[in-house]
């Protein structure tokens, strides 16, 4: 039996690293609809049902609230909080 390697998609950012899983991904956006500063959009890279995945749109509008992590149903997304930066 093969076991495959889950990879995440990491873009890092002022005050986290983004990691998305396109593995578990199924491009249903409540991560996108949920964010508060709008800082989800769109990627050109497909998830586990060929389907779109999210990615943040620039490094500097997320403030590591943790919500696009906590809503979604897939365990897609982990936030990784930088020390010594504080989430607003």
């Amino acid at each position: 039996m093969v076991k495959k390697q889950l990879e995440p998609l990491t873009t890092p950012m002022e005050k986290a690293n983004f990691h998305i899983f396109p593995d578990f991904c199924k491009g249903c956006g409540l991560c996108k609809e949920k964010c508060p500063n709008d800082v989800l959009i769109w990627s050109e890279k497909l998830g586990v049902y060929g389907t779109p995945i999210v990615k943040p749109k620039d490094e500097e509008s997320c403030i590591a609230c943790l919500i696009c992590e906590m809503v979604c149903p897939d365990a897609a997304i982990y936030i990784e909080k930088k020390r010594g930066k504080k989430a607003v």
